[in-house]
């Protein structure tokens, strides 16, 4: 679960940076809890499914799928909350970075 969270935080910012910049169409916030669990139900367990069918992983592939199952699990519990906390610390952090840019200006 805390692989997983820092992947997809730092996803989410790179996102929502980019939509910041203008290079997205709609801020990554509104549809992120979502696309979390489209993304787990239609290509991460269905990927995990696979690898535990063919075996290329040995017993592992049985652990791959379940930390799968666990996460999305977990997303769905906490996911919203997840997406607000995100969302919530890089707002905090721009009005920390405009209170700096505007105490420089001052001091100028």
């Amino acid at each position: 679960w805390h692989v997983y969270l820092k992947w997809n935080e730092r996803f989410f910012r790179e996102c929502y940076q980019a939509w910041k910049d203008g290079r997205a169409a709609s801020d990554p916030s509104l549809n992120w809890y979502k696309g979390e669990i489209g993304f787990f139900d239609f290509y991460i367990i269905p990927l995990a499914r696979k690898l535990q069918k063919c075996g290329v992983f040995g017993v592992s592939s049985d652990e791959y799928l379940n930390y799968a199952l666990k996460n999305r699990q977990e997303w769905e519990n906490r996911g919203q909350q997840v997406v607000e906390e995100m969302l919530q610390a890089i707002l905090s952090e721009q009005e920390e970075d405009i209170g700096e840019e505007t105490e420089v200006f001052r001091n100028e």
